[in-house]
């Protein structure tokens, strides 16, 4: 898109900075912990909407966060070989990023509040941790080669866990196992990000865990979390839900494909296309666990 086309601050722009495309990696969770709950007869269809909204609207206050602080360090310059960001491009002035930070994380909290209502107040200090590591992950841990870590905790175990907590009152091993299965998918999203930019990365001093393990290394990786998360499924078996269990077999199709070309394009713009499978991809395993799980 040719940023001349965009105007500043305007919803078009703001549209863009949210980045709706990453809401997937935000909905898979919640719609693992929601169907875990519904084929144990405790969904409760409320709290489930709520975990919904929360999820949304804290993968857009990280995806602002993200572009304004990438921004103030420099990351984002001609160098890039991701899509455009927001702050980069002019699109949304940096105080207007400020105060779309403070405001989406103020409606973010006022959204999960009401949870309080079906998990007690344990659940401000959820939120409180998902507040907290959703700055952290931009200003510290992403740079420490943390963020795949961040990554396995809040799209994994906590979305997952918490959803299924808030409807049944407690979690259950497979639930657990599931939420880490979950965690392991969404995390594909992140090597390619950093598998795309490990060179910038790298001359910047972002040592992220691609890095650190290098090209070969990454690529077996992403491979092995795909592989890993459907295997962590087959303990669905052991709670009488074969469709569960089976279903999520048919997400290694799409997964080996799209590993096969990430390997094969190696470095460049070209790997945005990767990137956009992967999403596809995580949601396809969301829904096929999901399914299972209903059926």
């Amino acid at each position: 898109m040719n940023p001349t086309t965009v105007q500043t601050n305007s919803p078009r722009a703001w549209l863009l900075a949210a980045r709706p495309k990453t809401l997937t990696g935000a909905a898979v969770p919640v719609m693992i912990g929601a169907a875990s709950a519904w084929a144990d007869g405790t969904f409760r269809p409320a709290a489930a909407v709520l975990c919904f909204l929360f999820a949304f609207l804290m993968q857009i206050d990280a995806n602002f966060i993200n572009d304004y602080f990438d921004f103030r360090k420099g990351l984002d310059d001609e160098k890039r070989l991701g899509p455009k960001r927001a702050c980069a491009e002019g699109w949304i002035s940096l105080p207007a990023m400020r105060r779309g930070i403070a405001a989406t994380t103020a409606l973010a909290c006022l959204t999960g509040l009401p949870l309080v209502l079906y998990g007690g107040w344990p659940m401000v200090l959820v939120g409180m941790c998902c507040v907290v590591f959703c700055f952290l992950y931009t200003t510290c841990m992403a740079r420490l080669g943390l963020g795949d870590v961040l990554v396995l905790a809040f799209f994994g175990l906590v979305p997952v866990c918490t959803t299924y907590y808030l409807q049944a009152g407690s979690v259950t091993p497979a639930v657990w196992t599931l939420s880490v299965a979950c965690g392991l998918v969404i995390d594909c999203l992140l090597v390619v990000n950093n598998y795309r930019d490990r060179d910038n990365d790298k001359a910047g001093g972002k040592i992220t865990l691609v890095v650190r393990i290098g090209a070969k290394a990454s690529e077996a990786l992403y491979l092995s979390l795909g592989v890993a998360a459907v295997a962590l499924c087959q303990v669905l078996w052991l709670a009488g839900q074969p469709a569960a269990a089976l279903l999520p077999c048919l997400y290694l199709l799409p997964h080996v494909a799209t590993w096969r070309r990430m390997a094969r394009i190696n470095r460049g713009k070209a790997l945005n296309q990767i990137l956009g499978e992967t999403a596809r991809n995580i949601f396809i395993f969301g829904l096929l666990l999901s399914l299972g799980l209903i059926l």
